[in-house]
């Protein structure tokens, strides 16, 4: 049976449009107080774009009143997942140690810097996640006052929990030394954020929300990234003291959105065996994709 529609504050999505305006503009003044020709803040903001971009391409199958089933849904979030745990290994922890090693750190030293930092940002994600009030596709609603909220604030917010590590990501990565691995972990986040945009829609869609508003809250949410990734490389300029400390926090936050949310809401309908295989060919892809770039 089809759910009636569900009718969005349109004055409050608007409201979510200003705010992730003004968030840009403020990135985009952090941009202009960094030398206008760093090639960090500019291919922070190109990898951000890329994968804001990407995002919205994946609702366009909803936005076009595609049906996907159940099974490749829960498909395309194992290979998502499998696309973030390469990225966090391939692209973050191992370049993480590389950097602390560079800066002086012994062997034990360096571990314990990328081994910290994993922590740190898990821990925060964790913090976030009890702190927020939002709503998780499995769960339900979850944090204090969260009942209070409106339904689609509590998945905008966790939409944009998401998405808020992978564009640190992106942004510590074009701070560091290697370009062409930035590139390669900007690339793998972008492939796994169209099913990512496709999988959100679809969820938003699947509750009553109408077709535009769907794609529309799912495209958005993308622009998170841009914003998180100009922070990102904006705070590691502050001092090259803090990259393995970004790279090992960035890995981490990813690490934990992994197990927390996308492995277990794809295994939640029974499609264990072909969410298992999403996710290997998401991580060969990405750790092929890493590999040969970098």
């Amino acid at each position: 049976m089809n759910q009636p529609a569900i009718r969005i504050p349109w004055r409050r999505m608007l409201g979510f449009a200003i705010f992730l305006g003004g968030a840009m503009v403020l990135a985009g003044q952090i941009f202009h107080a960094l030398p206008m020709s760093d090639p960090r803040m500019r291919g922070a903001l190109i990898g951000g774009g890329m994968a804001a971009l990407a995002t919205a391409l994946g609702t366009l199958p909803v936005l076009l009143s595609q049906q996907i089933s159940q099974r490749t849904y829960d498909t395309l979030l194992g290979f998502g997942a499998g696309v973030m745990l390469a990225a966090s290994s391939f692209s973050l922890i191992i370049p993480a140690l590389a950097s602390a090693r560079a800066q002086g750190a012994g062997s034990w030293g360096a571990g314990g810097i990328v081994s910290a930092g994993i922590l740190a940002g898990a821990m925060l994600l964790m913090l976030i996640d009890r702190v927020v009030p939002h709503e998780h596709f499995i769960k339900g609603l979850e944090g204090p006052q969260a009942r209070a909220m409106k339904r689609v604030w509590l998945f905008v917010i966790a939409i944009s929990l998401h998405n808020l590590p992978e564009g640190l990501a992106i942004g510590v990565a074009y701070a560091g030394t290697d370009p062409i691995a930035a590139l390669a972990l900007a690339t793998g986040i972008s492939v796994q954020d169209v099913p990512e945009g496709m999988v959100v829609a679809l969820a938003l869609r699947g509750i009553g929300y109408s077709r535009l508003a769907s794609a529309g809250i799912g495209a958005l949410s993308g622009l998170v990234e841009l914003v998180a990734a100009v922070l990102g490389v904006a705070l590691i300029s502050i001092s090259a003291s803090f990259l393995p400390w970004g790279l090992a926090a960035a890995a981490g936050a990813m690490l934990y959105v992994i197990s927390h949310e996308i492995i277990p809401e794809s295994h939640r309908e029974g499609h264990e065996s072909f969410a298992t295989g999403g996710l290997i060919l998401g991580f060969v892809i990405m750790m092929l994709l890493d590999t040969s770039m970098g």
